[in-house]
């Protein structure tokens, strides 16, 4: 991360007295091979660019900025802000945020080890950014974050356009053939974590709560939503445990022609349906091994395990296990992962019901992936 100190004089009482800006990036390429894509087999998979992202960071007088966006491929969304916020330090421990900032939803910073991230993510309940006002409080004991997010991510200002596909996180949208017109509005959340250590381990109890609208462009009535999680974090020497239960439920009010028993999600330029009620089951086991090959200078073994358990009977549940480990050295940090999935899209050649209705007697697919990235 390079570090820009801007040394103007300023008399104040605040511990935070000279500017500062940190400006950083990071350039990622992926080679993949999919077990469903023929033609990729027959050549040996492909190798090609990922995403170059571009992030700041400043500070003055307790007031804050944090800001990171995203160029991908074209294919991929194109680019995108992933976050971006100002905030305000009331204190070392307590902080506001307003802007593109992460959901206090569940395990954060994220609920995963590998470079899938878990099955929560693909649900819009991992990593999710909304645009709102969050406060946190983090001390050795506690952390507590409550926050409202007006709506997800809005880049178009029409009275009925639909939610853009070139975002970051999931969020509701409409499906890619315009059915399911839906936007989140209105949201609360309140996330909590009680810190106890120990001699050699800490851990991190918390549960978390968010209730918001969901507004449906076609009807123009407001349906609701839910969502409540469970989760608990591990760290133990070189050994990192994590673990979440999270429920949720959406109650729309689509047209009379369409179910209410899927909505569409949207992220990195293309949308898929998910069952609208379902729980969802994780757990992840990290063991990190600090070595001394040459530049490699550790190598953290994982195992990140996902269901999705869909509430309606007809619907085929969803699972994902993704093998790996991140190799760092220096400034460079590679995934190698083998992601197994049943049922989901990502990992396998049914996209857009794969969360949703599902496929009978579906079979686990693989996906070997490298990602390769310089971060600076």
């Amino acid at each position: 991360m390079v570090l820009l100190l801007l040394t103007i004089p300023v008399f104040s009482l605040f511990a935070q007295d000279t500017p500062e800006l940190e400006i950083g990036g990071a350039l990622r390429f992926n080679y993949n091979l999919s077990s469903w894509k023929d033609g990729q087999k027959s050549r040996g998979g492909d190798f090609g660019f990922d995403v170059f992202r571009m992030s700041a960071k400043a500070k003055y007088k307790g007031l804050k900025l944090n800001a990171e966006y995203r160029f991908y491929s074209e294919g991929f969304g194109g680019a995108m802000l992933k976050q971006g916020w100002i905030g305000y330090d009331f204190t070392p421990q307590n902080n506001l945020q307003l802007g593109l900032t992460q959901v206090p939803f569940g395990i954060t910073q994220y609920n995963s080890h590998s470079w899938f991230f878990s099955m929560n993510y693909y649900v819009g309940l991992e990593d999710d950014h909304d645009m709102g006002l969050k406060y946190t409080h983090s001390s050795e004991k506690w952390l507590y974050a409550v926050a409202f997010f007006k709506n997800a991510e809005e880049l178009n200002f029409g009275s009925n356009s639909d939610v853009s596909n070139s975002r970051y996180s999931y969020d509701v949208g409409s499906s890619s053939d315009g059915l399911y017109r839906n936007k989140e509005i209105n949201q609360l959340n309140l996330q909590v974590v009680r810190k106890i250590s120990t001699n050699k381990a800490q851990h991190m109890v918390g549960a978390s709560a968010q209730y918001g609208g969901v507004y449906n462009l076609d009807t123009e009535d407001t349906g609701d939503r839910y969502a409540l999680a469970a989760h608990y974090e591990l760290n133990s020497g070189n050994w990192n445990l994590k673990a979440q239960v999270s429920k949720y439920q959406y109650n729309t009010e689509n047209p009379a022609d369409q179910t209410n028993d899927v909505i569409a999600m949207t992220a990195y330029g293309a949308p898929y349906l998910v069952a609208s009620e379902a729980t969802t089951y994780t757990l992840g086991l990290a063991y990190t091994v600090p070595v001394e090959w040459g530049p490699i200078s550790s190598l953290q073994f994982y195992d990140d395990f996902g269901m999705l358990d869909k509430k309606k009977d007809e619907y085929e549940d969803s699972f994902m296990n993704v093998t790996g480990v991140l190799i760092s050295a220096g400034n460079i940090y590679t995934y190698v992962d083998a992601g197994y999935g049943k049922n989901q899209p990502w990992l396998g050649e049914v996209w857009t019901d794969a969360l949703g209705a599902g496929t009978e007697d579906a079979d686990w697919e693989m996906r070997f992936n490298i990602s390769i990235g310089y971060y600076f």
